[in-house]
């Protein structure tokens, strides 16, 4: 299938690393031109190498911290000054901390929702009169499975990514009109760096060992594993092709049938 995206400009954040990464791999193998950030300059330089060796694509790193709106704004005017415009936004940021209510302050708070929601709504304003401009764009929010179903320790998570699914649906009845779609995909646990962290501090939690909290997880997925980036990253190639012109609003998930509700 021809996705129709070759030498569209796209914007992937947080993509040193796990499903930014990922996501930016396949829209490169795409062939779009592809513009990743992270907060460190040897991070991303080093994911953006890799890229590039695997798909001659065109990557630009960009130093930005997606949690701190002039940082997004550099990265996108930098964007539109290096290629002309954006036609395609993967929104993704780094996962707020673990935990349950007792152990968060006001300061955490503050912090989890900037990165979280404000992130995503950051660069949804940045991007946005460009895509109106031309008639054309794509939207694609890294989200979770926890907007349908909360994890356990997971609190953060829980509270502020249902805010991205609602600013999506939202936002997709108001720029349908101007060939503009918005989505989310949704990850259940997924085999990236973030989750073997999550993975280790659940192990120490219940006192067993990472393994066994790994197979626990996996035992409770009907795949009986957990998913790999790369399955994420097809979803988001395809949400971000031509093809799926006519889906927008809608929220997939990619967990390997964990998420056992009809709708």
């Amino acid at each position: 299938m021809d996705f129709q995206i070759a030498e569209k400009t796209a914007i992937v954040t947080a993509a040193s690393r796990g499903l930014g990464f990922a996501a930016a791999m396949e829209l490169a193998r795409e062939g779009a031109n592809v513009v990743i950030c992270s907060r460190k300059a040897s991070h991303i330089e080093a994911a953006a190498a890799k890229i590039i060796k695997a798909t001659n694509a065109i990557v630009i790193p960009h130093v930005a911290d997606v949690a701190y709106k002039p940082d997004i704004e550099r990265l996108v005017a930098n964007t539109v000054d290096k290629f002309g415009t954006v036609e395609i936004l993967v929104t993704n940021a780094g996962g707020p901390p673990p935990g349950f209510f007792a152990d968060f302050d006001d300061e955490h708070w503050k912090k989890s929702f900037h990165l979280t929601l404000m992130s995503a709504v950051h660069l949804i304003q940045a991007v946005l009169p460009h895509m109106k401009k031309q008639k054309w764009g794509r939207i694609v929010n890294i989200v979770s499975l926890s907007v349908k179903q909360p994890f356990q320790g997971l609190l953060m998570s829980n509270v502020f990514r249902p805010g991205v699914v609602g600013l999506a649906k939202s936002l997709a009845d108001e720029v349908a009109a101007d060939g503009i779609t918005v989505n989310n995909a949704l990850p259940s646990w997924t085999r990236t760096e973030r989750v073997q962290e999550l993975m280790l501090a659940k192990a120490k939690r219940l006192g067993i060992s990472v393994a066994e909290a790994a197979a626990e997880i996996e035992k409770n997925t009907p795949m009986r594993r957990m998913g790999e980036p790369e399955e994420l990253a097809a979803l988001i190639a395809f949400l971000c092709s031509e093809r799926a012109g006519y889906i927008t609003g809608v929220s997939i998930p990619v967990d390997g049938g964990a998420y056992r509700g009809l709708m």
